[in-house]
């Protein structure tokens, strides 16, 4: 089995694919309603230094999410990439192949999950 590349069948992939483009396009709308928001509370000429102290806050806290779901949004990225190359499901690191409980909870994950927690330790 030495050197042999462990690709997932062409149903699951698909399934994941679908689940992936579907997060990113749900993604890319909040990120776009999220910055539409952001604009209109700057326009708003009625708004008092009280409100604009709470609009920063809202702001900041917009542009936080906006900053996750791009993370997010480029992982995604980065997992459609490793399906058009055979790659999807199996971990970066250790090349074994990920649970589909993991693919399931985080479609765009690039480590198993023994290799995420090293990650998250500063292990790896």
């Amino acid at each position: 089995m030495e050197g042999t590349k462990v690709v997932m069948d062409k149903k699951r992939l698909e399934y994941y694919k679908k689940k992936l483009v579907t997060r990113r396009e749900e993604l890319m709308k909040t990120i776009a309603r999220t910055q539409e928001e952001g604009r209109q509370a700057d326009e708003d000429p009625t708004v008092d230094l009280a409100d604009k102290a709470a609009n920063s806050y809202t702001k900041e806290f917009l542009f936080g999410m906006t900053n996750t779901d791009r993370t997010i949004l480029n992982m995604i990225d980065a997992a459609l990439k490793r399906i058009q190359k055979d790659d999807y499901g199996v971990c970066a690191n250790c090349q074994e192949e990920m649970q589909q409980k993991r693919l399931e909870a985080v479609p765009w994950a690039k480590h198993c999950i023994a290799c995420q927690e090293k990650m998250e330790q500063g292990l790896l």
